[in-house]
């Protein structure tokens, strides 16, 4: 005769409350066999099994109603299995997403208010944040032609990674934050717009200077204090432009530079350069402020 075990029996052999086993039984889950004289539920070994692999289930965060489709086989476990990975993914990400913002402020020394402007940004998903770049980049070159000098920056400044990295440091998380920030503020899209359309309509003027030489020259000349209005700025000047270079050039070359130099476009793509991953450059805008001061400074 078949072994048949009361819900006691059970909780025994499984190490499961007698109330778990009951709610099951209750819920279909594990159905009795037969009933007893006293009408007392009786369950059979493979119950017992099945009581072992809805235990499983049910630790590896499955409901109830989907532990029931599989026993019943209108779902495969390879499907549920497949579909919990991928939830089980999404709640990893966001919770390596909040321990990365709550990080971020202790280092920091957030605000309230900043703790919850960081959160809301990071948690954004990579489509959300994507359309955000989109959104900024296509009012920037509204108008612009695609064939126009320069017009290909436009897809450069949407790069963004598919996603923030699975683990991502404090500083990817204020550097997406900040971004977000930067390309909300009307001055800067204002500013960004200005450099798209000059840079489509305008050519380069004789006193354009190789960029090369302005980073050899005016970035040690910087870093050393050499004024631009200086005898010596001058000798650096004459190093990266011809010294008979006419005033009028000079005064074209600096009105461009002025109008192309931009501290926080070079700080878009420093944030973009975070968030991908890639190694930090050097500020490059400060050494073109010092080149047009000294442009300007010895026009003649």
């Amino acid at each position: 005769m078949t072994d048949l075990f009361t819900i006691g029996q059970l909780a025994a052999r499984t190490g499961l409350p007698v109330r778990t086993i009951r709610f099951w039984s209750d819920s279909g889950v594990i159905p009795p066999t037969d009933r007893s004289t006293g009408g007392y539920r009786l369950y059979d070994v493979e119950a017992v099994a099945r009581l072992d692999l809805v235990r499983t289930l049910r630790d590896l965060g499955l409901d109830l109603d989907t532990v029931q489709r599989v026993l019943r086989h209108q779902v495969t476990l390879a499907d549920v299995a497949e579909a919990h990975v991928r939830a089980i993914d999404t709640e990893i990400r966001t919770l390596r997403l909040r321990r990365a913002v709550l990080r971020s402020v202790a280092q920091r020394g957030s605000s309230t208010e900043e703790m919850r402007l960081m959160h809301k940004m990071a948690r954004l998903s990579a489509q959300e944040r994507q359309r955000v770049i989109d959104e900024f980049v296509d009012r920037t070159f509204e108008g612009v032609d695609s064939a126009a000098p320069g017009a290909g920056i436009a897809q450069a400044m949407r790069g963004l990674p598919a996603d923030l990295p699975e683990e991502p440091t404090a500083d990817q998380v204020d550097a997406w934050v900040e971004l977000a920030e930067l390309v909300a503020d009307p001055d800067f899209q204002a500013r960004v717009r200005e450099m798209a359309v000059a840079g489509a309509e305008g050519a380069p003027v004789a006193g354009d200077p190789d960029p090369a030489k302005v980073v050899e020259h005016a970035v040690p000349a910087l870093d050393a204090g050499v004024a631009p209005e200086s005898a010596e700025g001058r000798e650096v000047l004459h190093r990266i432009i011809p010294a008979d270079l006419p005033a009028a050039d000079r005064v074209a070359a600096a009105d461009r530079l002025d109008r192309f130099a931009d501290r926080r476009v070079e700080r878009y793509w420093a944030l973009l350069g975070v968030l991908n991953g890639r190694e930090p450059f050097p500020p490059r805008v400060p050494a073109f402020e010092w080149f047009s001061a000294a442009l300007r400074a010895h026009g003649a």
